[in-house]
């Protein structure tokens, strides 16, 4: 029997209690509100033995084993991370969190900590979804075509309540577009023969408030497999609540999808213990049926007890397939995509939280199973330099900024990489401003580059340079490199200005990315023979995996790239001991076990799909079981034991990605092992 505790006493708290009491699994031992009164008003009906007046309190209780946050949206991140930080396992009310980065984080404190987390989405844990995706999987309607599904009601616009406020996560997508969201994804993933299938498009539009929420919503979702969903959502809109399948041989329809068989949704009492639940009901209509048939489905429980049996019943897994961690982060980014072509932005995604999502000042934490970076240094930088270098080019958006570049700080990394040209100079400014939050400049590293082209000359090198660190709010970077080169101008202008920079103050070191080897020869000669400074970091593409083109190289601008991966390349970086910053030094994902999860799979074929990559990676895979480590771990250790000093650039996109990354660190590879990965040495080591 699980003790759980509640924290939050609001109308689903008392829905989820209603629901344990017929749960053989588990009991309400606690309760947990902002005050005593709240507490003892939502106790004193389930007779629940333990009040307290905080949140805190009831996560030092060591007799609770898990706990069902329902708090309002913004707090699901901060009671969700510090109970599993408390060692209680989670179920989570839905939406989990205000975006998939914030759920992001949860998942990852949930996987460091080693307990159970599950976002609340109940109608999935019922008898009736899992009939339902079951008769899709079976083709009774033949080939799923379209997908309808609509959770909408009117609430009558009041600015006050919860629905409507900005600052609470207010609004219909978020609320309750999340289920329509959640369903397509379902069904789209059965007719795939999958658990979920997230969209490849996503197509929204929404009527917002005078707070900026949405009072009603609808997209349009295109999925691999063909099929199509329209999902319509709202808190000001009357729309009959539905789910329809449209398939090529019927149609299946679900007249109550979202809270089938449950009496205790719309008890205010608590229910007796002899209340019966009425089955659940799917309607088959195939062509030429007169009438549809009728397909119930046998339930015992209540949908909220199902929901916290579910929870019981995979503890040991610490996850469910009722809804998996990577089904809540599929379907947070579809909510994300929604509510950005819809305009929906909360005020707190606009500027940084004053501390971590936990609600702590930001400090060095380590990890709990001993993850942790480790550094190096730099000749030339007086600071120690982190060895994997946090890459600032994706983070457009504040929730993305704090929540990775909070993590990467706290497990002890320091040493960011960005440039003038990423996202028309958001990335630099998004990594300004959270340097500035933090107040960490002097702990930090900054990678700054520039010159690219058109300016990739001496007038333009000055023009980024000045304007980066103007959007950086910085009056110096630790490191400056130009980004491409420009083989139409002399070596020594580019070596002259970058003296200049640097005897300004505007610089402490400064280098190059994207150059050749013959250019880097012809500029170590000039800085030689003027008594000039010379590079102290190149910046080229390395990895394992050797890449055939980059992948931005696709709309034809930025073409110009260079990789040190060729073996004359890597002769002068052991000879001279010149430091290397890689870029794409995991090869975009193609060491990861399932190259279709990430973003970049569609251009990996261009990028890296070679006869020789392919038994790289089936090496790695070996080394990888045999260390007990993922194949990435081992990918990323080889660039990092290489016989001249490398910081690999990661790309990290979820917290849980970085937390791997690090474990690379700690990967021992033989020398035997180095080569033959390689493919420097034919038999098996």
């Amino acid at each position: 029997m699980l003790n759980w505790g509640v924290i939050g006493t609001g109308t689903i708290a008392r829905v989820f209690c209603n629901g344990m009491r017929f749960s053989n699994t588990g009991r309400i031992a606690a309760v947990a509100s902002r005050s005593r009164e709240r507490a003892d008003a939502l106790a004193d009906p389930f007779a629940i033995p333990t009040r307290y007046d905080s949140y805190e309190a009831l996560l030092a209780d060591d007799a609770i084993d898990a706990v069902y946050v329902s708090t309002i949206h913004p707090a699901h991140a901060e009671w969700a991370i510090k109970a599993a930080e408390a060692g209680k396992h989670l179920l989570v009310e839905k939406p989990i969190a205000m975006n998939h980065l914030e759920a992001a984080a949860m998942i990852d404190a949930a996987a460091a900590h080693d307990v159970f987390l599950m976002e609340a989405f109940m109608y999935r844990c019922h008898p009736q979804t899992q009939r339902l995706a079951a008769l899709v999987r079976e083709g009774a309607i033949g080939e799923v075509r379209m997908i309808r599904a609509v959770f909408s009601s009117k609430r009558g616009f009041d600015r006050k309540s919860r629905s409507f406020a900005n600052a609470l996560g207010g609004g219909g997508i978020l609320d309750v577009g999340c289920y329509p969201a959640s369903l397509a994804r379902l069904i789209a993933g059965a007719a795939a023969g999958a658990p979920f299938l997230d969209p490849h498009l996503v197509k929204g539009c929404a009527k917002l408030g005078p707070t900026g929420v949405d009072h009603y919503a609808a997209a349009t979702l295109q999925f691999d497999n063909g099929i199509i969903a329209e999902l319509i959502t709202g808190i000001d809109c009357q729309v009959p609540v539905q789910a329809t399948i449209y398939g090529s041989e019927g149609i299946l329809e679900v007249p109550e999808p979202w809270t089938p068989c449950s009496p205790c949704r719309h008890a205010t009492d608590p229910l007796p213990a002899d209340t019966t639940f009425p089955p659940g009901r799917i309607l088959l209509t195939r062509p030429g049926a007169a009438e549809p048939e009728t397909i119930a489905v046998a339930v015992d429980r209540d949908l909220f007890t199902y929901e916290a049996d579910t929870v019981a019943a995979h503890l040991e897994a610490r996850q469910a397939p009722a809804m998996s961690w990577l089904d809540t982060i599929g379907n947070m980014k579809l909510l994300d995509r929604w509510r950005e072509e819809a305009g929906l932005v909360y005020e707190q995604e606009r500027s940084f939280h004053p501390g971590t999502l936990a609600g702590r000042p930001l400090r060095r934490r380590g990890s709990k199973d001993g993850t942790t970076m480790q550094h190096g240094t730099i000749p030339g930088l007086d600071k120690p330099v982190a060895r994997l270098v946090q890459g600032a080019d994706r983070n457009v958006t504040i929730p993305y900024t704090e929540v990775l570049f909070d993590q990467y700080f706290e497990l002890g990394g320091n040493c960011f990489d960005t440039s003038h040209a990423y996202r028309d100079g958001a990335c630099e400014r998004n990594l300004g401003a959270w340097i500035r939050s933090r107040g960490v400049r002097d702990e930090v590293v900054v990678f700054e580059k520039g010159g690219n082209p058109p300016n990739g000359t001496p007038e333009g090198i000055t023009q980024e340079l000045l304007a980066g660190l103007d959007g950086l709010g910085i009056d110096h970077a630790d490191v400056w490199l130009m980004h491409r080169d420009n083989p139409e101008v002399p070596v020594g202008e580019i070596v002259d200005v970058l003296n200049e920079h640097q005897a300004a103050g505007r610089m402490t070191i400064f280098g190059v990315s994207n150059w050749s080897l013959p250019r880097l020869r012809e500029a170590r000669e000039y800085a030689d023979r003027n008594g000039r400074s010379y590079f102290s970091v190149v910046s080229n593409q390395f990895s394992l995996a050797r890449i055939i083109d980059a992948w931005w190289t696709i709309d034809g601008s930025y073409t110009h790239w260079q990789s040190a991966s060729d073996p004359e390349f890597r002769r002068w970086f052991e000879a001279t001991q010149m430091v290397l910053v890689p870029w794409s030094s995991q090869a975009s994902g193609f060491f990861i076990e399932n190259m279709a999860q990430q973003p970049l799979d569609r251009d990996l074929p261009r990028c890296y799909h070679s006869p020789e990559n392919f038994v790289r990676r089936e090496r790695t895979f070996e080394l990888a079981r045999r260390h007990g480590v993922s194949p990435i771990n081992i990918a990323l250790a080889w660039v990092l034991q290489q016989p001249f000093p490398v910081f690999p650039i990661i790309g990290t996109r979820l917290p849980g990605e970085t937390r791997d990354c690090l474990r690379a660190l700690d990967v021992a590879l033989t020398a035997e092992e180095v080569r033959w990965l390689d493919l420097q040495e034919d038999d098996r080591c």
